[in-house]
């Protein structure tokens, strides 16, 4: 029985995944998470065989509790669940840790293909990606791209980025990542220094547009 945790912000999604999944013999629901910090804790406490995880989340996006759950090493597989169909985006997960990148739209058909592949140890992407994805490879390989916006932030960098554009204070990013406010503070100035921006707004803007963070998908 491959234990499957669903990680999505939605209920109504999360509902049509659980009635999915419950029509499979071979795989069992094990719980549900409405964010990706509760995604990393339930991962951390149940050590499910696969996680669900949706790329747009509070707290931690999908990204950053995919990379959260791999350092847990616990086993658990992670197939990603997304709208964006960007290459960098495929990339960035499978960099993250993932065993899978499913997009939302084709879900209903290949949703056990690539639980039960990720379960195998194996990679699955949804085939509508695997040209572009294979195409993103292959100009990064000849030196034609500089890895993306991505990889120019750190970890806390792109936890804090996330939690700026939620609309999250200093003072309550600083209480829900355990740093100071000053430290806060130079991570704002450190993202807003490296995406070239010098309000909070514009941030958002810029952060949205180059797909460094996620607020609903």
């Amino acid at each position: 029985m491959i234990r499957v945790l669903i990680a999505e912000d939605h209920h109504l999604v999360r509902q049509g995944i659980r009635a999915i999944l419950e029509k499979a013999d071979d795989i069992e629901v094990v719980a549900e998470a409405a964010n990706g910090q509760e995604a990393v804790e339930l991962a951390r406490e149940l050590a499910p065989d696969v996680v669900l995880m949706d790329i747009a989340m509070p707290r931690l996006d999908g990204s950053q509790a995919t990379a959260r759950v791999r350092d847990l090493e616990m086993g658990s597989q992670v197939v990603v669940l997304s709208i964006h169909a960007e290459p960098i985006l495929v990339r960035q997960a499978l960099q993250d840790g993932a065993r899978g990148y499913l997009l939302k739209r084709s879900m209903t058909e290949e949703l056990l293909l690539a639980i039960r592949a990720a379960h195998r140890g194996e990679v699955y992407l949804s085939p509508a990606l695997c040209s572009s994805v294979v195409d993103d490879l292959m100009a990064l390989r000849k030196g034609w791209q500089d890895g993306g916006p991505l990889e120019q932030l750190t970890e806390r960098e792109r936890e804090v980025l996330q939690l700026v554009c939620e609309g999250h204070t200093n003072r309550a990013i600083a209480q829900m990542l355990c740093i100071s406010v000053s430290t806060v503070e130079k991570h704002r100035s450190s993202l807003m220094s490296k995406l070239g921006v010098h309000d909070v707004a514009t941030l958002v803007r810029v952060a949205i547009k180059r797909g460094l963070i996620f607020l609903d998908g």
